[in-house]
């Protein structure tokens, strides 16, 4: 089922507010947030149409929307030790928002979120070291963050190194393809060139046979009048002949008394 204006608007403003959630954001910066509430609306008004998304579809805008909320709301706390716990229980959508991504963007989001929330908790542990402050718990939890930010960052090389191998393979399909397609146009021009070479040997051979008939049929029509004159000339001789021999043969026999 085609998609509703309604839809359109919603996903052009969910890959709007994708957009800015990957990129560093002043801290008074708020269309963000306003564009969050947006997107809300417009997805209770989604859910409310007759011709609405499938479920799963349905689902999935939820899940993005929630993301985005749970995104602004880590960032409102005010300890790094928050925001990295409250970022770990946050869902990003599992599917691509336009046509133009390769990954779900919030996916991206949300491990570009999880690393730089390590590094503050990183940048805040080493100067409570530096300081003589020791917490156990701190750091335990720093120590279980930064093995998430080293599984997320292994994450992310491995998602990057695959596109990079897809785009690779379908840029060897591509000039395979290429190389195909420019075989099989050499090909058929070849097989058009002979076919046109045998089309104007046979229209020459055609040309020279009707030419031929034409002197032939010519011949035939000139012969067939010669042969009615000596049959005429020959006709005539016989009726002269027969006339002569009547007229000696009464002469000779005349006729009885």
């Amino acid at each position: 089922m085609a998609a509703t204006r309604l839809e359109l608007n919603l996903m052009r403003l969910l890959s709007r507010c994708e957009a800015l959630a990957a990129e560093r954001r002043d801290p008074e910066e708020w269309r963000l947030e306003k564009y969050v509430a947006a997107l809300e609306v417009m997805l209770h008004e989604l859910k409310q149409q007759a011709g609405k998304p499938a479920p799963e579809l349905l689902n999935e805008y939820s899940r993005k929307v929630d993301f985005l909320k749970g995104l602004l709301e880590a960032e409102k706390l005010s300890s790094s030790t928050e925001k990295a716990l409250a970022n770990q229980f946050l869902a990003p959508g599992r599917t691509p928002t336009t046509t133009k991504e390769r990954t779900p963007a919030t996916k991206t989001v949300h491990l570009q979120t999880k690393a730089r929330c390590t590094g503050k908790m990183r940048s805040e542990l080493l100067g409570t070291v530096g300081f003589g402050v020791t917490n156990p718990q701190l750091f335990s939890s720093c120590r279980g963050l930064a093995s998430d930010e080293k599984q997320s960052a292994v994450e992310l090389d491995a998602v990057l190194q695959h596109h990079q191998d897809m785009q690779e393979k379908l840029a060897e399909e591509m000039l395979s393809l290429a190389r195909s397609l420019k075989n099989n146009t050499l090909a058929a021009q070849n097989v058009i060139k002979q076919d046109n070479q045998t089309l104007s040997h046979s229209l020459r051979m055609a040309d020279q046979n009707f030419e031929k008939l034409k002197d032939e049929s010519d011949r035939l029509e000139q012969h067939a009048k010669k042969s009615v004159n000596w049959l005429l000339w020959l006709m005539l001789i016989v009726v002269c002949f027969i006339f002569i021999s009547m007229i000696l043969f009464i002469r000779i026999f005349p006729k009885l008394k």
